[in-house]
């Protein structure tokens, strides 16, 4: 290879095969996910190099080069995964001509490149001739090729976005000694590097990494992977792949090994894996699947719990978990074209995911519950103590620089294409570039259900535009150059096929009530429970916006949620809801029932906001799911 200087033009996910294709030729031009972009660049991103040096990640390689190497900083062997995922949100800032990080990011690869082994290998742990343990040896929790997955991704979107191959020789040097070294027959602990192997084929055309990708799929259910506390479900070792009855164990490794084997498939076409993953994603989100978007419901084992065991108190709902679970959506949606996945990678983004970033930028959730009581501690990450809300920093601190580098990539996922048509898949304002169109979305979604494109340069013959219609959304209007559409949506898409000229516009009206949803009557945990909605949006009620009592004795009705309004509070959109103070409740915990008449209520108005937005001021009690009459 040598060093190219053309800004490559592909995004995070490049297939050669599927149903769609994805849009790479995207820019979020405005609105809540700009203003996302926006801060991760001046707070997050400035935020997690300022950790990630105090926290001695940048001298657990650097130290390497001294003749009698310090001590390795940490409690865990695989923190040099923090750097790469910095590194592939840097790549992103630094294409888009954002130079602020661009010490950071030559000073970490010029590290890489010296402290790599001549054989290939890479781990600031394994390298250290002092390590109690050696390389390879700790398949496990070793974490070494989950951290190569990740050098891969910043490798790669380093080369595509910056035009700078320097990270990609250093991957390719490992990944070739990956393959010579495991085979036919290796197996691979932490599920990650799946996905980044593919994408390296796709990246360098080397058909190896493909086929090493699906061995490591193959290989998974032998129950070689043995750890003295975690069972083999936790490692999805237990069953193999394509025999999954339902998606088990780790929720951020279930969820990442998911996404690689859908990876796999979009290059192979190999049905059997299709099959399983079908079956793991209708398992997941009929009965795995908190209605934020969340994966896992235990802190045991950070793991996903039996069918509907779903507890909104002690949700663990991994930051990272609810990024993997995005990352195999989309991959889902390129391979089938179906906007059902769409729906839950859009759950996911504005509840889950960004739920685990402050509104300033610089403090994390790890865990993510729906529900705190007013003594409750945040115990993320297996940290020894508690916190009322987030933290700065984690000695685990693998959520902070995912949640940089998939801020950094967002505009990836708006648009998708196929022959003859353009797909808008994600609402956000946008410039959107393809071959054939461009298009400029103006909207402020998630806040308002208006949309409005409008065509800047199309081909001379007819294409296809075809708009997403959320899940949510319902009696959706849509008109043509002021004219109304007579087209009506297909299932989840509207499709309007025509010959467009430049100047042209498509406006659509997603309307957006307050909406309450139950929950399944096995969900023992939220019976008796409703959480409101709008849009894609879930909300939730802290202490200081309940005047009447503690939250936990709020109750709304059906005439109250009919009665909901809306308001603007600072940069969101927050709902007022009529709700009741249920009279005191007995202090026995098992009182006689019925127990006697109950006593009138007081009403008053209540304010619920953004889950995302929840536990930004002083610690409180909070609910998601709230008792109904």
């Amino acid at each position: 290879m040598t060093s190219k200087q053309v800004k490559a033009r592909f995004g995070a996910v490049r297939t050669t095969a599927g149903a769609v294709r994805p849009v790479s030729g995207a820019r979020i031009t405005g609105g809540l996910l700009h203003d996302w972009q926006r801060r991760n660049g001046t707070a997050t991103i400035p935020h997690t190099i300022e950790r990630l040096r105090a926290a001695g990640n940048l001298t657990n390689l650097s130290r390497l080069l001294e003749p009698d190497p310090a001590p390795y900083r940490g409690l865990y062997p695989f923190l040099d995964t923090d750097l790469y995922k910095t590194l592939e949100g840097l790549a992103y800032e630094l294409g888009d001509g954002d130079e602020q990080p661009r010490e950071f990011y030559e000073e970490v690869v010029g590290l890489l490149e010296r402290v790599q082994a001549e054989d290939g290998y890479l781990n600031s742990f394994f390298q250290d001739p002092a390590a109690a343990r050696k390389p390879w040896q700790d398949p496990a929790w070793g974490h070494e090729l989950y951290n190569l997955g990740h050098l891969i991704q910043a490798a790669v979107a380093a080369n595509r976005r910056m035009g700078d191959d320097r990270l990609l020789r250093v991957a390719v040097r490992f990944a070739d000694l990956v393959v010579r070294r495991f085979g036919e027959e290796g197996l691979c602990g932490h599920p990650e590097v799946e996905m980044a192997l593919v994408e390296l084929f796709r990246e360098t055309g080397e058909r190896r990494y493909l086929i090493q990708a699906g061995r490591f799929v193959d290989r998974r259910g032998t129950g070689r992977l043995k750890h003295s506390i975690f069972p083999g479900d936790y490692f999805q070792d237990h069953v193999p792949f394509r025999e999954l009855p339902s998606v088990t164990g780790h929720a951020v490794r279930m969820a990442y090994l998911a996404a690689g084997a859908a990876d796999v498939f979009l290059e192979t076409g190999d049905r059997t894996l299709f099959d399983a993953l079908e079956r793991l994603w209708d398992d997941m989100v009929a009965s795995k699947l908190y209605i934020t978007g969340g994966l896992g419901s235990r802190h045991s084992d950070e793991a996903i719990g039996d069918r509907y065991e779903l507890p909104p108190e002690r949700a663990y709902s991994e930051t990272c978990a609810a990024i993997a679970v995005m990352q195999w959506a989309w991959r889902m949606f390129l391979a089938t074209g179906g906007a059902k996945y769409l729906d839950a990678f859009e759950r996911v983004l504005y509840n889950a995911y960004a739920v685990g970033l402050s509104r300033d930028g610089r403090a994390f959730f790890y865990d993510n519950p729906l529900q705190r009581r007013p003594d409750h501690e945040q115990r993320s990450g297996a940290e020894a103590g508690g916190e009322p809300l987030r933290r700065a920093w984690f000695g685990c601190a693998c959520c902070p620089p995912n949640i940089v580098r998939w801020m950094a990539q967002l505009a990836d996922y708006v648009a998708a294409e196929r022959d003859g048509a353009v797909l808008i898949a994600n609402y956000a304002a946008a410039r959107i570039e393809t071959a054939a169109v461009a298009l400029a979305v103006e909207t402020a979604y998630p806040w308002d259900g208006d949309v409005r494109v409008t065509v800047e340069r199309a081909p001379e013959e007819a294409y296809g535009l075809v708009l997403r219609v959320p899940g949510w959304a319902a009696n959706v209007t849509a008109a043509v150059n002021g004219e109304p559409c007579a087209a009506e949506p297909d299932g989840d898409w509207l499709t309007l096929e025509r010959r467009w000229a430049a100047g042209d516009e498509v406006r659509l009206h997603f309307p957006m009530p307050v909406r309450a949803h139950g929950s399944h009557p096995y969900l023992d945990a939220t019976r008796g429970t409703v959480s409101l909605a709008r849009g894609p949006l879930v909300y939730c009620v802290e202490q200081r916006d309940s005047p009447l009592a503690s939250v936990d004795d709020l109750v709304i009705g059906v005439p109250d949620i009919a009665a909901a309004g809306v308001e603007r509070r600072d940069d969101a959109v927050v709902l007022r809801v009529e709700a009741a103070a249920a009279p005191p409740v007995s202090a026995e915990l098992y009182p006689e029932y019925p127990g006697p008449p109950e006593q009138p209520r007081t009403r008053a108005g209540t304010t619920f906001v953004p889950y995302f937005l929840w536990g930004n001021g002083d610690p409180g009690a909070m609910r998601v799911w709230v008792r109904t009459s």
